[in-house]
């Protein structure tokens, strides 16, 4: 399976090309960044060959008062139309545009939404009232549109974020719409306001995630771990205040099968330490080592790595043997630059927790590896064991460093 994200946004890119996914499913390699400035540049470029038929159009608003010309325009223009038109001549005309979304009839205007320009609903975000956009995202999560919904989401105010707060109740259609957003700010600012506001929903929509499809887990593991640091913390210790263990094994289980371990390590690096213990201890980590170590290997994502060090460090022995012997099987790229890992991410503690239940074969390959390809200083690194005071779990590791050089 291919990275939530990048799916999302390849599913987006199809939807503006009018085709159907599987025909454009070798642009994954791409990745998310690269098809979602594809698609932005194919959207803006297909509704700019139609701009001297928008600006006709716009010339008319002036003139036809709305009351006479969108009862018309409802009954008459299809939604596909409309909804291309819309943008354009609203950038135009914003006054014009406030009162046509407070005149407009719910369903049409859901209809129409699917067809916006989505530069201009970022430019007419600020001034649109928030009831009628409530009521229209409202109308598409209850369609389940939410390739539509995302992008809505993705340019909300701060005062449209408390109004989705306070009057979108649909907890999965939320995610899922989420999902579809590309901006991690703007997931965090609804994410953020979900924690913090009065209707205090994040335990709820929590329970919704546990008890939901593989779907809608995954979506929700899509958008929390886009998360800025301190949203993350604080779903992560909700979600292990609200979810038994059971509960999180499943949904461990869940994401594992679908090859969702590198956004699953995202958000694990950033939880607290209270909750990293509690996700340390959970039997499907244990299960899981060698499996989120092998992940890692030939990358050099600070997230990535975090992720998998800061959980494994606080697993039994047993566990940290079997993580670190893995480790030490990965490819010698990957362990050489480890060091620069740890010290760029700030990871030194959890690194060494892991290898001090290491036997003494695999910390004399790394320590060779270390003390012939990298600048790593036997001096820094002992210190470092020292104040974990692993020096006599480490010691082949320090002893080869020491000799080699």
């Amino acid at each position: 399976m291919t990275d939530l994200v990048t799916r999302a946004q390849l599913v987006l890119l199809a939807r503006t090309l009018h085709v159907p996914v599987e025909r454009i499913e070798h642009l994954e390699r791409l990745g998310a960044h690269r098809l979602n400035d594809l698609q932005q540049r194919m959207s803006g470029a297909l509704f700019d060959q139609h701009t001297p038929v928008f600006e006709r159009i716009s010339a008319l608003v002036p003139i036809i008062p709305l009351g006479i010309s969108l009862p018309i325009v409802q009954r008459m223009v299809p939604p596909a139309m409309t909804g291309r038109a819309a943008g354009a001549v609203g950038v135009q005309h914003p006054r014009k545009a406030v009162d046509a979304l407070l005149r407009l009839n719910i369903e049409y205007a859901a209809d129409c939404a699917p067809y916006l320009d989505p530069r201009t609903v970022g430019q007419l975000a600020d001034d649109a009232p928030t009831a009628p956009v409530i009521a229209i995202v409202n109308e598409l999560l209850r369609r389940r549109d939410y390739i539509t919904a995302g992008p809505f989401l993705a340019y909300a105010t701060p005062e449209l974020v408390r109004a989705v707060e306070q009057d979108v109740p649909d907890d999965e259609g939320l995610i899922r719409s989420a999902a579809y957003a590309y901006s991690g700010e703007s997931i965090s600012a609804i994410v953020r306001q979900l924690l913090s506001g009065p209707g205090q929903r994040i335990p709820g929509l929590l329970g919704t995630v546990i008890n939901g499809s593989k779907e809608l887990r995954l979506a929700a593991l899509s958008v929390f771990a886009r998360c800025a640091p301190d949203v993350i913390v604080a779903v992560g210790d909700i979600l292990f205040e609200v979810a038994p263990p059971s509960a999180v094994a499943d949904l461990l289980t869940t994401f594992l099968a679908a090859d969702a371990t590198d956004d699953l390590l995202r958000f694990a690096g950033q939880l607290s330490r209270s909750a990293l213990t509690k996700l340390a201890f959970n039997p499907v980590i244990a299960e899981a080592a060698e499996t989120l170590v092998t992940a890692v290997d030939g990358s050099s994502e600070l997230a990535l790595w975090r992720g998998v060090l800061e959980p494994l460090a606080r697993t039994p022995a047993e566990v940290r043997r079997r993580a670190g012997t893995q480790l030490a099987e990965l490819d010698s790229s990957t362990l050489v630059m480890l060091p620069a890992i740890a010290q760029a991410a700030r990871l030194w503690a959890p690194l060494l927790w892991v290898l001090s239940a290491t036997d003494v074969a695999a910390q004399a390959h790394i320590g060779e590896l270390w003390a012939s390809s990298t600048r790593l200083n036997p001096e820094v690194l002992e210190r470092r064991i020292a104040d974990q005071r692993l020096d006599s779990l480490l010691a082949t590791l320090t002893m080869t460093l020491r000799v080699l050089r």
